[in-house]
């Protein structure tokens, strides 16, 4: 064999020596990969699964400069998966997430009805759907079935876009289920017969659009089939001694309590309820499962309003409270109960129920209102006194017309001090991790501020209420192109709390949004709020 030359063993060594530094070159300008540019960001949305698919955050597009992200990010990194979440979609473009263009928020709500309408279906043995003989609104997420007091804030949505015809569907469904079980479920569930809700109906009449007489008498008869609900227990309440949803005042006066005819744990949540009742020895646990399917028929489940030390479930204690929500919606019920008798000829039934609900103002107001703290409070019948707790609840009275203009003004001033936010109006000021306290805000607590506000002449409280809670549906919206149940109002987020996660749908944020929208169709919500604190 011929032995290569000198020269040319020469000159491919340094070839060989320059391909390995182009290689190494190469390798060197390799571009940083997403975990290199995003850190712990990265390891968290990853390790967490924020989007399921691993690649679909790889994948993602920063909408500004990485760095400024991960400043941001290392200044204040997102508390949970909910607010990390929200973070990366408010800097990311992700596939499959945010990358469509959303629709302006109203348009967004009215393309969303159709999909949270249920049909009319047949009864399936064996099934604990309840159902209904027309078409109904489903508030979306987890919550498959119609809700009694979600309802009536979806159907003031509904109104606002024009869609009367299933606010009339709804009504009858109510209706059939009043006719079937003597009151309203809380929803259309056999697990939820045992108790009712918020007492909405007589409200839902006021969005009624009938001249059929037939139709308004059914729904009047209706309507006092669920008074004698609520007060079945006056035949055997005494002092002392509350009976099913009656309590009897230091007085003799009758006034309500949230109740539920069951005393074992609520069959949706079943390992909870169980839980909660082994942290409380001594305490029967049968009137610890009462006083949280109490809650439950709340609709405040869970909140400090119903906790002994303020504080915590395991002091839970619902049927020793008197709540001022309730009375004040019951008040409602019977000032309609009276007029529309009034207005059928029944001068005898109207007589009746004006003085029910005379007696009831003056109750409330003489155990119920707090002068010196300007503020209406739930009554502890156990203790004989009110509650610690200011929550906004104290707004009904505004809300019902049953408030004197020197209360009311009082409750503004509260209202304006104590329990307004950046974002909206805070559910309570205590920070119990219980989805109904602060920070927290809901969607009906808004509606029924802003129109109890409006009725007493603090327009402009009301007006920073709704343009508050406005921009912060709007940015949520904005972040995650959905509408949540509920949010956080101090940081203008995404809600927490509760017995489960976060639901998107919603409901009684679409119906709220669109009533606000279209009561003040000055509001911006996409443009920066100027009430902001």
């Amino acid at each position: 064999m011929t032995k290569p030359i000198p020269r040319l063993k020469s000159r491919l060594a340094r070839l060989a020596l320059g391909a390995a530094a182009v290689f190494a070159l190469a390798a060197n300008a390799a571009p940083p990969t997403p975990a290199d540019i995003y850190g712990d960001l990265f390891i968290r949305v990853q390790e967490g699964r924020v989007f399921g698919d691993n690649k679909t955050f790889v994948d993602a597009v920063p909408t500004r400069d990485p760095q400024a992200i991960m400043a941001d990010y290392n200044t204040a990194p997102p508390r949970d998966a909910v607010a990390l979440k929200a973070f990366v979609l408010a800097n990311f473009t992700v596939p499959g997430v945010n990358d469509t263009p959303l629709l302006p928020m109203r348009d967004h709500i009215k393309a969303l009805w159709p999909q949270l309408v249920r049909q009319p279906e047949p009864a399936v043995a064996g099934s604990s759907k309840i159902p209904l003989p027309a078409p109904y609104i489903v508030p979306g997420g987890r919550f498959r079935e119609i809700y009694y007091w979600d309802s009536y804030f979806t159907m003031l949505g509904l109104r606002a876009d024009g869609d009367q015809k299933l606010v009339e569907s709804m009504l009858d469904d109510f209706v059939s289920l009043i006719e079937r079980y003597g009151h309203i479920p809380n929803g259309t569930r056999t697990y939820y017969v045992s108790r009712s809700q918020p007492p909405f109906y007589g409200l839902m009449l006021d969005l009624q659009q009938t001249d059929d007489a037939t139709v308004k008498a059914r729904r009047l008869a209706a309507l006092k089939t669920e008074h004698d609900f609520w007060m079945a227990g006056a035949r055997c309440a005494t002092r002392g001694k509350p009976c099913e949803r009656v309590v009897a005042m230091p007085d003799g006066t009758m006034l309500n309590r949230y109740w539920d005819g069951r005393d074992t744990p609520r069959d949706e949540s079943y390992a909870e309820d169980r839980a909660t009742a082994a942290e409380i020895p001594g305490r029967p646990a049968p009137q610890v499962y009462r006083d949280l399917r109490a809650a439950a028929e709340s609709g405040w489940d869970f909140s400090s309003r119903w906790f002994a030390d303020g504080r915590t479930l395991a002091t839970v204690h619902t049927t020793d409270i008197v709540p001022v929500d309730l009375n004040a919606l019951l008040y409602a019920m019977e000032i309609r109960i009276a007029d529309q008798c009034r207005e059928a000829g029944d001068k005898a039934c109207s007589r009746k129920y004006r003085k029910q609900a005379i007696r009831r103002r003056v109750a409330v107001d003489t155990y119920l209102w707090v002068p010196d703290e300007k503020r209406y409070a739930d009554w502890n019948a156990a203790a004989g006194k009110v509650t610690a707790t200011l929550s906004a609840a104290t707004l009904y009275p505004l809300f019902v017309g049953m408030a004197g203009q020197e209360q009311a003004d009082d409750v503004a001033a509260t209202t304006e001090a104590e329990l307004l936010a950046q974002g909206g109006l805070r559910t309570t000021r205590i920070r119990s991790g219980q989805q109904w306290d602060t920070p927290n805000g809901w969607a009906p607590l808004q509606w029924i501020a802003v129109d109890g506000l409006d009725r007493y002449g603090h327009g402009a409280l009301a007006r920073t209420i709704a343009d508050r809670w406005l921009h912060t549906v709007a940015r949520t919206y904005a972040e995650t192109g959905k509408m949540l149940e509920k949010y956080d109002v101090e940081e203008r987020k995404p809600g927490g709390g509760g017995e489960y996660p976060l639901q998107d749908g919603f409901g009684w944020t679409n119906g709220i949004a669109s009533a606000l929208m279209d009561r003040y169709p000055d509001i911006d919500p996409t443009q920066d709020s100027a009430s902001a604190e």
